[in-house]
């Protein structure tokens, strides 16, 4: 059974590739990821906020719309609780290519162009494979127009390609006007994978206190429709690769991804709530359900369920709306 696939250029031994998460902050335990079955791997994040604290370019960005970037200041971790300092980051890639055998991914997460050039550089020389942008940027100025936001993305994007070598991957939010227009911009500005989509950790209200608080909700399986919708209608359409990431938690999952049109399938919540252990028995239940259904390759299913491919593209769109709604029975 032939489960590899290519991602960014990259020939990866299947489309299991655990996200950006803490799993990847130990040596030991990227080594169980990948004797588990692994394909590749996206290490933690860098911030730039561990970058450049004090940064007057990130300052402009962080007061695009607050009203007090001194207050904004109080929202950061200390610079001694972020696990790893920028240079601690790159001497952990170099340490993880030595301990393992597959491919890298080193991941970068900000909002401003300057900061990230020299970093991604790095990256690149500590031995990264590929590295992955995680512009996580949340517009709350309404007098910032959508085509301002969406020149950010590919003002970031073309800088640190200009300066690598290495496939570049960019991790994107679902929340633009237009979704397959954003995908387009960004694959003709260099994209080698576009990753959809990321999560943005929604914050909860303490009313003992009456205080913001941050709250960490892992993934369900349900929250895959999303990505998956997208992957199926941006097949075909782009050049640049596509994975898929959120909601991922099961054999099933990935098989629809890559029937969606997806080169990977990347995961985190589930290999935290249920063990690194699991993507050896998602493996194995990919391979008992190809040779059940006969497909001898991931090859074969890819892209054959994406919205170019099915008999009724429409159920991609508005019409599959109507019908789910007109098909609904009140229990009442």
């Amino acid at each position: 059974m032939d489960l590899s696939t290519t991602y960014m250029g990259l020939k990866l031994k299947n489309p299991i590739v655990p996200s950006a998460s803490p799993l990847s902050q130990n040596i030991d335990t990227v080594r169980a990821i990948e004797d588990a079955g692994a394909a590749a791997i996206v290490v933690h994040s860098l911030f730039e906020e561990q970058i450049t604290h004090e940064s007057g370019e990130l300052n402009y960005y962080l007061s695009y719309g607050a009203e007090s970037y001194a207050e904004a200041l109080s929202y950061f971790p200390e610079p001694e609780q972020f696990h790893l300092g920028p240079y601690q980051y790159f001497d952990h890639i170099a340490d993880l290519k030595k301990a393992v055998d597959i491919p890298i991914i080193g991941s970068l997460n900000g909002v401003s162009t300057g900061g990230w050039i020299k970093y991604a550089k790095n990256i690149e020389l500590a031995g990264a494979d590929a590295l992955e942008l995680n512009v996580y940027y949340i517009p709350t100025n309404p007098n910032i127009p959508a085509s301002e936001i969406e020149e950010i993305y590919c003002s970031i994007l073309k800088e640190v390609k200009s300066s690598l070598k290495i496939p570049v991957a960019i991790k994107l939010s679902p929340f633009f006007t237009s979704m397959s227009n954003m995908a387009k911009k960004l694959d003709d500005s260099g994209a080698d994978a576009l990753v959809l989509f990321n999560r943005f950790y929604q914050p909860d209200f303490d009313l003992d206190n009456l205080d913001v608080v941050p709250n960490l909700v892992l993934s369900t399986n349900w929250e895959m429709r999303l990505p998956l919708r997208w992957i199926a209608i941006l097949y075909g359409h782009i050049k640049a690769s596509l994975a898929g990431t959120s909601g991922v938690h099961s054999h099933l999952d990935v098989i629809k991804l890559m029937m969606a049109g997806g080169d990977v399938a990347m995961l985190a919540s589930e290999l935290l709530t249920n063990g690194i252990g699991r993507i050896s028995e998602i493996l194995e239940g990919m391979k008992r359900w190809m040779e059940e259904k006969e497909y001898e390759s991931v090859s074969i299913m890819k892209g054959s369920m994406s919205q170019k491919s099915v008999a009724e593209p429409a159920a991609f769109e508005r019409a599959n709306y109507m019908k789910m709604l007109q098909s609904y029975k009140s229990l009442t």
